[in-house]
C-alpha cells in the first residue's frame, strides 16, 4: 500500500459509538501527507471517569461543546475517499466507525480496513514480547510516548503500516 489512512478512535464509555476523539494520518506515496485530530461530543454522552481518565484523559468537560460525529465526519470523510484504512487492532476501530454511523443513521460506505497488529504478528512473531501498539511502534522506529492520544496512535500505526504492508 502506497496510499492509505491510519485511524484511531478513543471512546468515552463501553459503547463503541461513544467516540470522543479521532486521529487520522494520511499517507501518500508512502510518506505522511496530512494529520488530523478532532475531539467529538460522544453518543451516548457520558464518561466512565475511571476508565477514560486512566486511559486517554478525555472527559465530559473536554467534549461537551465539541461537534457531534456527523459534523466532524462530514469534514474528514472526503479526505478518506478511496483510501484503505489501517488501524492497530482494526476490529475495534472498524466497530467504532460502524457503530457511530448506525447510531446517527448515516450510510456506511464500506471502508476497507487492514490491521497492523495482525500484520506485525505475522512479520515479527516471537521477536517481540507482545504486539501492543507501543511495542510494535518502537520496533518500527516510532517512540509512542503519548499512547492513547488518538493522533499519536494513528501516526504510530502509519509508521508500522509502511513497514508491514508491501508496496
Amino acid at each position: 500500500m502506497k496510499d492509505f489512512a491510519a485511524i484511531d478512535f478513543e471512546t468515552a464509555n463501553e459503547n463503541h459509538s461513544s467516540v470522543c476523539a479521532v486521529g487520522i494520518v494520511i499517507v501518500r506515496g508512502r510518506k505522511i501527507d496530512e494529520k488530523w485530530y478532532r475531539l467529538i461530543r460522544p453518543t451516548p454522552n457520558y464518561y466512565l471517569t475511571w476508565f477514560t481518565r486512566d486511559i486517554h484523559g478525555i472527559g465530559y468537560e473536554d467534549t461537551v461543546n465539541e461537534q457531534p460525529f456527523p459534523d466532524v465526519w462530514a469534514e474528514l470523510a472526503p479526505r478518506l475517499a478511496g483510501l484503505p484504512l489501517v488501524a492497530h487492532n482494526s476490529s475495534f476501530d472498524e466497530s467504532c466507525l460502524r457503530s457511530v454511523h448506525r447510531v446517527y443513521d448515516m450510510d456506511y460506505p464500506g471502508y476497507e480496513f487492514h490491521c497492523t497488529c495482525q500484520a506485525a504478528r505475522r512479520i515479527f512473531g516471537k521477536d517481540l514480547p507482545n504486539h501492543k501498539l507501543p511495542t510494535v511502534a518502537l520496533r518500527c522506529g516510532y517512540d509512542l510516548t503519548q499512547h492513547h492520544y488518538a493522533l499519536a496512535d494513528a501516526e504510530a500505526c502509519a509508521v508500522i503500516a509502511m513497514q508491514v504492508f508491501p508496496n
